[in-house]
């Protein structure tokens, strides 16, 4: 249902929230909740590295979807998080793939070292977590990007992004 009604909005700039690494800072959690809420994003995609189902759970003060990947750091708790996605509706996978318009498409994984080939064609959007690192590049035609760093305790040094489909690109929430 979700991929077909994002098919039929082809003229709708979809924006998305993207976090990931969150690494059970509940209270940095509390925060892009509520950046994200006023935002008025239309999904939140979380990269991975939830770690606990007790932070999965801080997730559901969010006001719209969320949908993301298991990290290296979730799969000795991946059955507790997955009860939790079950308990709120969150969609979590190994691998996310959301149909884009314009047969464009959007994937999300946790380790960069994980991407493929096939993820590449033109004007496909691509999200990781895992490095903390910022990154907002084309390679081979496609969009990558990960916010960076937003479980540290240093205020003003965490950062979220807020992607735009249609334009294909990324701002950055200080916070």
């Amino acid at each position: 249902m979700w991929n077909s009604y994002l098919r039929k909005s082809k003229l709708i700039d979809l924006k998305f929230g993207l976090t990931g690494d969150t690494h059970n800072n509940l209270k940095n959690i509390e925060k892009i909740c509520e950046i994200f809420n006023n935002c008025s994003v239309d999904f939140v995609i979380h990269t991975g590295d939830i770690t606990l189902p007790k932070s999965l759970e801080v997730f559901k003060l969010l006001e719209m979807p969320l949908k993301g990947v298991f990290g290296n750091n979730d799969l000795d708790e991946k059955d507790s998080l997955l009860e939790v996605c079950d308990k709120y509706s969150f969609a979590f996978s190994d691998l996310l793939k959301i149909d884009l318009p314009n047969k464009r498409v959007l994937y999300a994984i946790h380790d960069p070292e994980d991407l493929k080939d096939y993820f590449f064609e033109d004007d496909n959007i691509i999200v990781h977590g895992h490095t903390h690192r910022y990154r907002d590049e084309i390679l081979n035609g496609s969009y990558i990007f990960n916010p960076g760093e937003c479980a540290g305790i240093m205020k003003g040094m965490n950062q979220v992004g807020i992607v735009s489909v249609l334009d294909s690109k990324m701002d950055i929430v200080k916070f």
